[in-house]
């Protein structure tokens, strides 16, 4: 048995030599030992390790069989965020996008860098002096999941690095890339699952996804995942370009991949994105596009982001397989705000690596404008290479058995009459009890900036309204001990704490109670609006759409929304149980909205964007509307000013185009008198 300093050297010697065999046979794609060599080294280095459990590291060859399972991902905040990119479909937005490039800065020489998009999953992985220490998913672009255990397990990602000679590396480096599966590791896989009788993977990407989202990284250890580097965030010395940036990652010993091409102009693009439509097929991974990157790292940080997505960088799509298949049928789901939507029932056919039998039809309108009708052959694919769509029927192959559609003039839920506003292609049931909606509207109706009911998330509604406790928001004042206490995981105080929580809830001013029903085109403004005229809900109930238009800022919209609603027995018992149980004041209690003619902003309308300092945003617009102005969502040529905060988006460019005054959150508290 060797004695420790001789143990600490071999454990030493075999890291060193089975990481530079998995660079050479991972990255290198050069083996220069067999697998049954690799393997005698591998459990010499196991057998050590057991027996001096302290001298293991994370870098360690061993370490890619995974480690104990976690109950949840850690969340990992990332430092620079992960950028989404915008799209173009065609060469048109490819040549559009080169023209708004060299309108931010012009009289520059530009060239582009393409690479492939692969279909996978985009990972951060960061490393300390050559070691790989955490990796995490992009998540949210800011907030993504530490899934270090899993990625240690994918055999491409180094653990250490093993650059070339004369390649420095950072003390701390950070590197992007895209976790994927080959189409022959997804067909193994599958073909495993079956024979298991586990259920099979859609598709490459959702297999690699699935796989490394595994709580338990023993069993991402059994699935055979890649990786390629695309993205360099770390400063590194005598590198200027995106393109040197990739020849870096590869000499520091990253698989980076090998049809990066660097291009001189928006033509050279575009044949290459051409190419690629042709010869996807080849290659053993899916790819859904090609990413176009401006090449000189300086121009990228002075183009800068606009909302989410860089100005500097764009995916070219690549347009789906087309498939013709059979219309069977056309069935109407409804949403949880009542929205009615046809769907198409195919003839399942396979589209782009997964098998489609279903495809929204969006609404009426849309049938009709494509001339589809049930029994039809139809032309299907993937927009944007993921949702599947009915892009047109096949003319010549009626037979005249085929059926036109017609939106079913009662909901299919709940059978009560449908309504289609007018000016609008979507069909709606406005019935509060229609059980397609009701948890939606009851977690709208609890929700802060509604009643604001502390303790009514998600997983509670759900269960109330399965268990039939309750079927509109009116029965939650009728919850009783005894009936909440048998819910899963309620116990006695959370019980007693949730009663007193709803009962707390009844003193609520009537515009709350209003936008809290979940009245379409309703919002908290509009809700205020109604109120400041029709003081009681009698009124408001009686009121026809001529008379609700009569009313500064009711449009025809707004109004036929709210007659219709009000014009349903249902919706009206509801409203006469809220007032039974106190929730609905009577005539006269509601409070005069405060003076606040002499303010600078009253009668001013402001969109809130980016994030501000020191205020949220629903504080934020309570205080503006405390002073007599008018927060708006979208920005317009009647929008008096936008208050735009850190990570302003588009809304703030819309405003300078139209020449509206951009203010910060201090200007705005000068203009409400709130700072000197």
């Amino acid at each position: 048995m060797l004695d420790r300093e001789d143990c600490i050297s071999e454990i030493s010697r075999l890291r060193e030599e089975l990481h530079r065999h998995n660079f050479l046979y991972y990255i290198k794609n050069a083996p220069v030992i067999t697998d049954a060599e690799y393997d005698a080294m591998l459990r010499q280095l196991q057998e050590l390790e057991a027996q001096n459990p302290d001298l293991v590291t994370d870098d360690s060859p061993t370490r890619r069989v995974g480690a104990k399972p976690l109950d949840e991902f850690p969340v990992f905040n990332h430092s620079i965020p992960l950028l989404s990119l915008a799209n173009a479909f065609n060469d048109g937005e490819l040549r559009d996008f080169d023209i708004r490039v060299r309108k931010v800065i012009p009289d520059v020489e530009y060239n582009y860098v393409c690479e492939l998009k692969y279909d996978g999953l985009a990972v951060a992985l960061h490393y300390e002096n050559g070691i790989f220490t955490k990796g995490a998913t992009r998540g949210d672009g800011f907030q993504g999941e530490d899934i270090t255990d899993n990625l240690r397990t994918v055999r491409t990602i180094p653990l250490k690095l093993m650059p070339e000679p004369g390649i420095e590396i950072p003390v701390s480096l950070e590197v992007r890339g895209e976790v994927f599966m080959t189409r022959g590791s997804f067909d193994k896989l599958n073909e495993n699952r079956m024979n298991s009788g586990e259920p099979l993977f859609a598709n490459p990407r959702n297999a690699a996804a699935g796989s490394l989202r595994q709580l338990d990284s023993a069993v991402t250890a059994t699935r055979k995942l890649d990786f390629f580097a695309y993205s360099l965030p770390t400063e590194i010395p005598g590198v200027k370009t995106h393109f040197e940036a990739m020849e870096y990652l590869g000499k520091a010993g990253f698989p980076i991949n090998e049809h990066i091409k660097l291009c001189s102009n928006i033509e050279e693009v575009i044949e290459y994105c051409q190419l690629w439509i042709e010869k996807r097929s080849e290659l053993p991974y899916d790819i859904d596009g090609v990413v176009l990157k401006v090449n000189r790292l300086s121009l990228q940080e002075e183009l800068g982001a606009v909302s989410r997505s860089p100005r500097w960088a764009i995916a070219f799509k690549l347009p789906s397989t087309e498939v013709i298949t059979k219309l069977l049928d056309i069935e109407v789901s409804v949403g949880r705000t009542g929205s009615l939507t046809p769907v198409a029932i195919l003839e399942p056919k396979e589209v782009d690596g997964s098998v489609v039998g279903r495809a929204t039809l969006h609404n009426e309108d849309e049938i009709k404008r494509k001339d589809l009708r049930i029994g039809d052959h139809v032309i299907i694919h993937k927009a944007g290479a993921v949702i599947p769509e009915v892009i047109a029927p096949v003319t010549e192959k009626r037979d005249g058995s085929e059926r036109f559609f017609e939106m079913p003039k009662a909901c299919p839920v709940c059978g009560e009459v449908v309504f289609r506003p007018e000016d609008e292609a979507v069909t709606r049931c406005t019935n509060m009890e229609c059980p397609a909606q009701v948890k939606e509207r009851i977690r709208h109706f609890a929700s802060r900036r509604a009643m604001d009911i502390e303790g009514f998330g998600e997983k509670i509604v759900d269960q109330m309204v399965e268990k039939g406790l309750i079927k509109n928001p009116a029965q939650l004042y009728e919850l009783t001990l005894d009936l909440i206490l048998p819910l899963e995981r309620m116990g006695k105080k959370l019980a007693e704490k949730l009663i007193a929580n709803i009962a707390e809830a009844k003193n609520k001013d009537l515009h709350q109670v209003l936008f809290a029903m979940g009245i379409r085109h309703v919002g908290e403004h509009i809700a205020k609006v109604l109120t400041k005229q029709h003081r009681t809900i009698e009124s408001l109930m009686s009121a026809t759409a001529d008379e609700l238009q009569e009313i500064k800022e009711i449009g025809p919209e707004v109004a036929a929304s709210v007659v219709e609603f009000f014009s349903h027995e249902k919706n009206r018992h509801i409203v006469e149980k809220l007032k039974g149980e106190g929730v609905i004041k009577e005539a006269g209690d509601e409070p005069e909205e405060a003076d606040s003619a002499d303010s600078e902003i009253s009668g001013k309308s402001f969109v809130l964007t980016g994030t501000l300092p020191d205020y949220g945003r629903t504080e934020m617009s309570k205080l503006i509307e405390s002073k007599g102005g008018r927060v708006v969502s979208s920005v317009s040529s009647s929008t008096n000013y936008v208050l735009a905060g850190e990570a302003a988006g588009s809304k703030a460019e819309k405003a300078k185009k139209l020449g509206i005054p951009i203010i910060s959150q201090e200007d705005i508290l000068k203009m409400m008198g709130m700072r000197e």
